[in-house]
Formats: C-alpha cells, sequence, structure tokens
C-alpha cells in the first residue's frame, strides 16, 4: 500500500489542535492561518507532479514554486504532535517523489535545512523556439555550474489551434 493513501484528507481535530494549527500557519503564512497544513501538502504534491512530468518553467519560477514547502518546513515543526504523526507519512511520501523526480546540486549535500532548494528537475520541458544552446535552455542558464547529463531537455513545437472553418 502506498503511504499517501494512508491519510484521510480531514482528521477530526480536538479544538486545542485545531487552534493549535491556525497559529502555526497564522505565523508562516501570509493567509493569516486560513490555509491548512493539507493544502499545503497538496501544493507540494501537485508542484511534484509538475516536476515528474517535466517542469516547463524556469529556475527562478521552480524557486518560487517551492514556497510551498518552504511553508510546511516553517510550520511543520509548529504543529501539534499528533497532527505531525499523522501527516508525517504523507510528506514523506511527496518529498521521496521529488527527490526521484529531481537531482542534486553538485558539490550539495542532498540531506539537511531546505535540501529541496539544491535540486534540479530530472526533465526540463522547453519550446523549441526557446532552447538557445546545447547547455541549459532559456530561463536556466543561470545556473552556477553545467547542465548534468542526467538533466534531460525535452523540447515540444508549439502548435496554435485554429478554429473550425466548418458551419454548424
Amino acid at each position: 500500500m502506498d503511504p499517501a493513501d494512508s491519510h484521510t484528507d480531514e482528521i477530526a481535530l480536538s479544538a486545542e489542535e485545531f487552534d493549535a494549527v491556525r497559529a502555526a500557519l497564522a505565523r508562516v503564512t501570509s493567509t493569516g492561518g486560513g490555509a491548512q497544513a493539507h493544502s499545503l501538502l497538496a501544493q507540494w504534491s501537485a508542484l511534484v507532479d509538475e516536476v515528474e512530468e517535466g517542469y516547463s518553467w524556469c529556475a527562478p519560477e521552480l524557486d518560487n514554486d517551492l514556497s510551498c514547502r518552504n511553508a510546511l518546513a516553517k510550520v511543520w515543526p509548529l504543529l501539534p504532535s499528533r497532527v505531525r504523526a499523522i501527516r508525517q507519512p504523507e510528506l514523506d511520501c511527496i518529498d521521496v517523489r521529488y527527490r526521484r523526480a529531481t537531482i542534486p546540486w553538485p558539490d550539495r549535500p542532498e540531506e539537511g535545512a531546505r535540501w529541496w532548494t539544491w535540486r534540479v528537475p530530472r526533465r526540463l520541458d522547453v519550446e523549441a523556439a526557446e532552447r538557445r544552446d546545447p547547455d541549459w535552455p532559456l530561463g536556466w542558464e543561470m545556473m552556477p555550474f553545467p547542465r548534468p547529463a542526467s538533466v534531460e531537455v525535452v523540447t515540444w513545437q508549439y502548435v496554435p489551434i485554429r478554429p473550425s472553418t466548418k458551419r454548424m
């Protein structure tokens, strides 16, 4: 059984746990506690889905997209222990998927604080017109190291959809 499938989207929180979760989220997010811990996990999972399929945005955008994982790292120690225990398998599963879909930066440790920020997607999807040279595609050229051979750059051709000329 997949550990991610063993959780429930909604767990029954006591009033104290609910207040503690809201307070923790208010401290680390700009939503004033309106976000839910599971919605941060859902955002993280959705980003990992995108990285697994082939990330089609630039390096600065990935850095921005990682804000959900950064928020999780900040809020996690502030959550009630029971909430962490229930959600930890889900977070671990998403983290494992991200590690599999990315490679670490050269000469950076694979563990430690904010480890997810020092990784590059294994597959970068770029429009054929955006490819500039045989190394990094447009939006990734600021990387401080040459593109590792294990990072695949997949180009696709944009084909506009033309309206049908058929009359109904």
